[in-house]
């Protein structure tokens, strides 16, 4: 008899034995193999909206499928990248025999977060200088949001927050579940496929005094369209004179422009005038650190005493949420960080990410400027990042997927770091049949 006979037999005997009653309790307890589950009236969620558009890309046999859904930077070769200066910092911490694998703080690595807000603020920022910024690293940039949210939720007197429209999905989900209300206000004008500048500014000025307002610090997903420095500095009087706290997500830094700076121009507009505010950042992007979750929440305050506060606070939340993050992830970013060398090596592959993706644009641009694709297609080459806010509708969204194998979003959005020069071509014939095709039903 085998040693897994004799644990069933083992087992059988117990049950042989057990008290008048018991059996029959044992048998009718509803977890037990023989009853219905408890959780049979639970219903098969729907796919994410955009994840669920790699699922059906990878069910597709066809060699011509191309997959622009999911915001990912891929080569030339449509391969995904791990960068150079990352693998760099990857071995100086593994050939370091004191590192270890005990729990991290509540807040993370210290110097992590030191160097996440000089990031993203800039290094002589008197915010920094007078301790002013309370910083966590966190699950990344959707960690930061949902961390920040909670906090809002439990400490802040006017939690609602007003978002884009349309912004990233997981926004929409994140803020309701971390127990603060939204609301939507104007950001995008289909008809000119640029910012709504005049209603977004109505929108805030009709928000309440005190909301939180939601802002893509550079790179606006799903878009691409992002406010010139004279709309931000218009943006900021309104936000400022009605005492609303705005709440950057920066998850494209240096990934937009190619400068770390330039990208970072909206956030230290509004620290600049020393007012509070909210930062979501995620090196997803920008160091191509996706599966690691490495991203950090900062909260600019009005004193130090309140910074050191909030941060008390934020360890409230962070606690019962996931206790600590995880180290390997933030070790990497840090050591890059540090580094004056492999700092620089960054901003150097940073910027070749970010041409790439400015040439994607032109690429696309030209292929259906010589196909004669009707409509102005201008669009494409104004919009920045990551992403470009096509135009094409759902049906065509769906006839590109059908007869082209091109997966995107059904609200048209394309990822440009998807593309490559071998694959816009296709894309270019794709979209063109789908403009034509929805002119003749029309």
């Amino acid at each position: 008899m085998s040693a897994q006979d004799r644990r069933i037999a083992t087992l059988a005997g117990h049950f042989r034995g057990a008290p008048a009653g018991e059996e029959g309790l044992l048998h009718a307890f509803p977890t037990m193999a023989n009853s219905q589950s408890v959780f049979e009236h639970v219903q098969q969620a729907p796919e994410d909206p955009i994840l669920g558009v790699t699922v059906a890309f990878n069910k597709d046999p066809s060699p011509l499928k191309v997959n622009l859904g999911v915001g990912a930077y891929r080569t030339e070769e449509g391969k995904p990248l791990v960068l150079d200066v990352v693998r760099k910092a990857e071995q100086q911490l593994v050939a370091d025999r004191s590192r270890n694998k005990e729990y991290q703080p509540i807040t993370g690595i210290a110097q992590f977060n030191k160097l996440s807000a000089k990031l993203i603020l800039g290094a002589n920022s008197p915010a920094i200088a007078e301790n002013r910024v309370a910083t966590v690293q966190v699950l990344s940039g959707t960690g930061a949001l949902r961390v920040g949210a909670e906090f809002i939720s439990r400490h802040y007197a006017k939690p609602i927050v007003f978002l884009p429209n349309p912004t990233w999905g997981n926004h929409n989900k994140i803020f309701p579940l971390g127990g603060v209300p939204q609301k939507p206000y104007r950001y995008y004008d289909p008809n000119t496929r640029g910012l709504d500048y005049q209603g977004m500014i109505e929108d805030l000025k009709a928000a309440p005094d005190g909301a939180v307002i939601l802002l893509h610090a550079c790179a606006h997903n799903p878009t691409g369209v992002d406010p010139t420095e004279e709309q931000w500095e218009g943006i900021r009087k309104v936000i400022r004179s009605k005492q609303q706290l705005p709440f950057f997500d920066c998850a494209y830094q240096g990934f937009a422009s190619g400068s770390l700076d330039k990208d970072a121009y909206a956030v230290r507009t509004f620290v600049a005038d020393g007012g509070e505010c909210f930062i979501a950042q995620s090196y997803a992007k920008n160091m191509g650190l996706y599966g690691e979750r490495v991203g950090a929440l900062s909260v600019v305050c009005k004193s130090a005493p309140v910074a050191s506060r909030v941060d008390s606070q934020l360890k409230m939340v962070i606690r019962p949420m996931y206790s600590s993050p995880p180290a390997h992830g933030a070790a990497i970013a840090a050591t890059i960080l540090a580094d004056g060398r492999l700092f620089q090596e960054w901003t150097v592959e940073l910027k070749a990410m970010a041409d790439r993706i400015i040439s994607m644009r032109h690429q696309l641009y030209d292929a259906l400027k010589a196909r004669g694709t009707p409509g102005d297609w201008t669009h494409v080459l104004k919009q920045i990042g990551m992403f470009t806010f096509t135009g094409l509708n759902k049906e065509q969204v769906q006839f590109m997927t059908r007869e082209y194998h091109i997966y995107m979003t059904s609200d048209g959005r394309i990822s440009m770091a998807g593309l490559s020069s071998r694959t816009v071509p296709h894309l270019a014939d794709a979209i063109h049949a789908a403009v034509i095709g929805a002119q003749r039903k029309a």
